[in-house]
């Protein structure tokens, strides 16, 4: 049976890599496309917060050390899909985009007593575009039209390790692996003249993450964690695909450029760090977090967008009755967030930021654990100073957490 669960999950891995999808963003125009903003489990519902969060029915992706609270004997699966309604606009229009897309999956199993291991698949970055140019022909009143789509993004392999050093002390690390291509096509129409072109770029890297997590029990009533994480910098190096033919309508087509495999230059990713708090007071938890992205030492840049250092604050809630009673609306597990990006692109001087708000339940669909999370979101992001787009999004998530017993010896009476 744990095989046959095994097939399916891959089945859906192999799925979640060649069928990834996302509402037209501007935004992942530039560079490797717009970072994911898709947790595990209940993260969602605690407006994206975790670093000091565990629970041992749930793989909590943001700090490998949590991994220690997984129980011995046992094996979690999980499953991501969300939808989302999108309104964007700028001072002149606005429209609404709908997507559906599975999000990420993952497997969470024991090790040893002290040794928790979880490894699978998230998308890195969305590349999701569709613009429309017109602009004047420089000595004439001719126009000429440019329509640019762009599509793709970078998957992440994780392979994460929680190691519990003490009673109240876990460490974690996070192996990372980054692959994944890049289409932007391109048309310009001028009078009875089409130039197509057409440009891939694919990128492969490695990366490194480390945290850890330290326990207080008993602090003047209180259950408090406290926690910290570090993505170290890494590299993705690149290649590019690039062909291009001229159009005319009165005697067919010619190729003006054809290259393969052309080496592009190295894209940085940045040194990130994070510190979060997690307080537990009777059937209340607080989890409180920060985090700092330096993106300005990324070198894409031009004179009218730069990176800028991000930073990423975030504060959830969640309240649990008792997981071990006989009525189910006591077992049910009620979340709710809010959490603020200033983000990591600036435009003219006009930063890109976001806020959001989230709310969420954990549903219990088994006696061993399996979960069914249920969260909305609520959110904007951008502006619209110096004829940018701002949007408007509402998001349901759903995450499955199958819970199973693995290698546990039935007693025999």
């Amino acid at each position: 049976m744990k095989f046959q669960k095994l097939i399916i999950l891959f089945s859906f891995l192999c799925f979640s890599v060649f069928a990834q999808s996302d509402i037209d963003s501007p935004y992942s125009l530039f560079g490797i496309g717009k970072e994911n903003s898709s947790y595990f489990g209940g993260s969602i519902g605690l407006a994206n917060t975790g670093i000091a969060y565990s629970n041992g029915l749930l793989i909590n992706k943001i700090n490998p050390a949590s991994l220690t609270s997984l129980e011995p004997n046992t094996f979690l699966y999980e499953i991501g899909l969300n939808n989302t309604l999108s309104v964007k606009s700028d001072n002149n229009n606005s429209q609404t985009n709908y997507d559906f897309n599975f999000t990420h999956i993952g497997i969470g199993f024991s090790a040893s007593d002290r040794w928790k291991m979880s490894f699978g698949l998230v998308p890195k970055t969305k590349t999701s575009y569709n613009i429309d140019i017109i602009s004047p022909v420089e000595g004439n009143n001719n126009l000429y039209y440019t329509s640019v789509t762009g599509s793709g993004g970078i998957n992440e392999v994780f392979w994460s390790h929680g190691f519990k050093l003490a009673k109240n002390l876990s460490i974690g690390l996070e192996l990372n692996a980054y692959f994944g291509s890049i289409n932007q096509e391109k048309y310009i129409n001028y009078l009875t003249t089409q130039v197509y072109l057409n440009q891939t770029k694919k990128y492969t890297g490695l990366g490194l993450k480390g945290g850890f997590q330290y326990k207080f029990n008993n602090i003047l009533g209180t259950n408090t964690t406290i926690g910290a994480i570090v993505n170290m910098p890494s590299t993705l190096s690149g290649t590019k695909d690039t062909e291009g033919t001229k159009i005319f309508e009165s005697i067919g087509s010619t190729t003006i450029i054809e290259e393969t495999d052309t080496n592009l230059a190295d894209f940085e990713m940045p040194l990130k760090i994070g510190f979060g708090i997690s307080t537990q007071i009777r059937k209340l938890t607080f989890n409180l977090d920060y985090q700092k992205n330096y993106w300005s030492n990324s070198y894409t840049s031009n004179s009218n967008f730069s990176y800028r250092d991000q930073s990423i604050y975030g504060l959830g809630l969640e309240y649990k009755r008792q997981t071990n009673s006989l009525k189910y609306y006591r077992k049910v597990i009620y979340r709710m967030g809010l959490n603020y990006d200033s983000g990591y692109l600036s435009f003219s001087n006009s930063k890109i930021d976001s806020y959001g708000v989230s709310a969420g339940i954990g549903l219990p669909i088994s006696n061993k654990g399996t979960t069914l999370n249920l969260s909305y979101s609520f959110g904007k992001e951008g502006t619209l100073n110096n004829n940018l787009v701002m949007d408007n999004f509402h998001k349901i998530s759903l995450n499955i957490s199958l819970f199973d017993d693995w290698f546990r010896k039935q007693k025999i009476y």
